[in-house]
């Protein structure tokens, strides 16, 4: 298809069945001529206009509005943003900045009832007398799974650096599937999947999520204050089980991750090489490291025995220290020694080097991946021989994305900008060549920058687009709401030589990381099916209300503007189970159910099914009512809890 107007090609979607426009105005009519029954769908009915999908902006179209999108028109990229103190994953369309959800990980979320329902809790975890276990977290960072170097739309996953937990998502769905709470570590922070196998090159894509740990703890934890006692873990988990494959004993503690293209090596930056307790301890080394995994070596001495298990725990964990890797024939692991306290370790597309910011130092380091496999081989005398550069590119330096032209952009914490440089020309400098004037640009932003990213930037198909940046201080960039201020997230068009600032977005405290793709690596499901669920009320027949004892089942469908069950009758002390599912089949329309002084929320999307277990320990009449708009008759859509004493 194409826009005459604007000159444009505008998308054109697959039909996906009743438009959910059309079919309320439809349907409105019909319920309003039918009363209370439920409307059925139309066959034959037309997919909603292409004009609602919109047109796709115009390759290189970085102009003065760029980022600000006509009505219907749809973003080029997805983000993923981790979402900081709420626990959960955002998504968010680039270049506009628009926010289009928020999934639910680690703490409960009203909007969906995450932490209400039955298989969330499952999810999520629950003590003995079936409450959560955890309801804070601390989401950090998130990365996406991966096929021949780019993402292949499977999984995206997140930490939680409180408790020391990862969930995974599921890119179909967008929803949390899975937690894993890592044992024997404190602090886990870093993450980054594999992008293919380290042995077996016809497994090109990921099987393995690394995760590092930063707080040195006694193994197995007890109350000590002998902090020589204390140590961090790396740890690996399976990225479809999700369960933890195994451990790296290490000295010093773990910042964040990266991994190589071939799949053999994983890394972290460590700051605190120290082992140091206190702050003051934390800061005594003049140096700290780039610590290397040979992941094939590891996984052949844990199949050969040649590992521990800690405590209850039986992961196996094999030793990383220095002591024990002394001689590069047979190590496990390469502390290769960078400036101190670095912040940030990143891939570059070419899959040549892992750049590592200085933070305290204005440098940042390149270190050359073919050198580190080389001290492995025992063909590089000194492992930081493998830096191929250590140059100056401003003050506060911490994480480094890539345009996929030869050009690395780093965040300038203290000097408040983002600086572009060139790789191989810093490569040039540092060997002698004082001509090379590696430092392309430099942009300010607002202020205090973390984390950045670009399009696809840790991708073979980097694309050098758009870049966004994470402000950690906004000030005087939004109007003021007390005390409490937004961060500040800025999109940054990079296509051409010079950096140019786009637009600003207020977000909510405190996100860090997130990762920047080409939407149609994606390809998400519009609806469910009833069999993905065990437990689904395929036929409204199925519905009422099932006795064992004290024990009750109520089988429930919805289909707009009605619930199957008019009343529900139960006693007062039951242990209600309610088993709900959405029967419509159309894009959008999503169903909630309500029980006032119950303290349950939840919402089921077309063909899902949830269910919510309670006691009835309350006598009364409670409304039971769909929360979520799906109707001209929505406020209609009732049905009764009848606790009788």
């Amino acid at each position: 298809m194409h826009d005459a107007i604007n000159n444009k090609p505008v998308d054109s979607p697959e039909p996906r069945g009743l438009g959910r426009r059309h079919f309320i105005n439809s349907a409105a009519l019909a319920g309003l001529a039918l009363g209370a029954a439920a409307c059925a769908e139309k066959k034959g009915e037309a997919a909603a206009p292409a004009a609602a999908s919109g047109a796709t902006p115009a390759a290189g179209d970085h102009g003065a509005n760029a980022t600000h999108l006509k009505p219907g028109e749809l973003d080029t990229y997805y983000g993923l943003w981790s979402g900081g103190h709420t626990g959960d994953m955002r998504v968010l369309g680039l270049p506009s900045g628009r926010e289009l959800l928020r999934i639910p990980c680690f703490v409960p979320d009203a909007l969906v009832g995450w932490g209400i329902t039955n298989e969330s809790k499952a999810i999520m975890g629950t003590r003995p007398d079936g409450s959560l276990r955890y309801t804070v977290a601390d989401t950090h960072h998130t990365h996406a799974s991966y096929k021949d170097g780019d993402y292949d739309g499977r999984y995206a996953w997140i930490n939680d650096k409180i408790n020391s937990r990862i969930a995974r998502i599921r890119l179909d769905h967008f929803v949390c599937d899975k937690i894993t709470q890592l044992p024997n570590v404190q602090g886990f922070h870093g993450i980054f999947p594999d992008k293919r196998d380290p042995v077996d090159p016809a497994i090109n894509y990921t099987t393995r999520v690394f995760c590092g740990s930063e707080f040195g703890i006694p193994l197995p934890n007890t109350a000590t204050e002998d902090h020589t006692q204390y140590r961090s873990m790396f740890s690996c988990v399976d990225a479809e089980t999700m369960e933890v494959r195994w451990q790296v004993l290490l000295d010093g503690n773990c910042d964040l991750a990266a991994t190589s293209y071939d799949g053999k090596l994983a890394a972290t930056n460590q700051y605190n090489t120290e082992n140091g307790a206190r702050f003051e301890d934390m800061m005594s080394a003049e140096r700290d490291a780039c610590l290397f995994f040979n992941i094939a070596r590891i996984e052949a001495a844990i199949k050969d025995g040649s590992f521990k298990t800690i405590g209850k725990s039986k992961v196996p964990v094999v030793d990383g220290t220095r002591a024990a890797n002394k001689d590069p024939r047979t190590a496990l692991t390469a502390y290769v020694s960078v400036p101190k306290n670095p912040h940030g370790v990143n891939a570059s597309p070419d899959q040549k080097y892992f750049i590592c910011a200085g933070k305290l130092s204005p440098t940042a380091s390149v270190i050359e991946l073919a050198k580190v496999l080389d001290w492995f081989d025992g063909k590089l005398e000194k492992i930081d021989d493998a830096v191929a550069a250590e140059v100056e590119i401003g003050l506060g330096p911490l994480h480094t994305a890539f345009d996929g032209r030869g050009n690395a952009y780093t965040t300038l914490f203290l000097d408040s900008q983002v600086v572009k440089w060139n790789v191989e020309k810093a490569i040039a400098f540092h060997k002698g060549d004082k001509n090379a004037k590696y430092v392309v640009d430099r942009i300010d932003v607002h202020y205090q920058p973390g984390h950045l990213n670009a399009s696809q930037s840790e991708t073979v198909n980097a694309d050098g687009k758009w870049l966004a940046v994470g402000c950690k201080f906004s000030k005087d960039r939004y109007l003021p709401v007390g005390p409490l201020h937004a961060e500040n997230e800025q999109i940054i068009d990079i296509s051409g030589e010079k950096m140019v600032l786009k637009a600003d977005h207020p977000v909510r405290g405190e996100p860090h990381d997130f990762i920047i793709f080409k939407r149609e690596l994606l390809k998400p499901k519009q609806t469910y099916a009833l069999d993905d669920f065990p437990n689904a009320i395929k036929d409204p027949k199925e519905s009422g209300v099932f006795r064992q004892g004290r024990k009750v089942t109520v089988k429930v469908t919805s289909q707009a503007p009605t619930f199957s069950l008019r009343e529900i009758k139960v006693k007062k002390g039951d242990e209600v189970t309610l088993i709900l599912t959405n029967l419509d089949k159309i894009e959008d329309l999503t169903h909630g159910f309500a029980i006032p002084n119950y303290n349950v929320n939840f919402i089921v999307n077309p063909l899902e099914t949830k269910s919510v277990t309670f006691i009835a320990d309350e006598v009364g009449v409670f409304w039971c009512y769909c929360t979520h708009f799906c109707h001209a008759l929505h406020l209609e859509m009732r049905s009764r809890l009848i606790v009788e004493a």
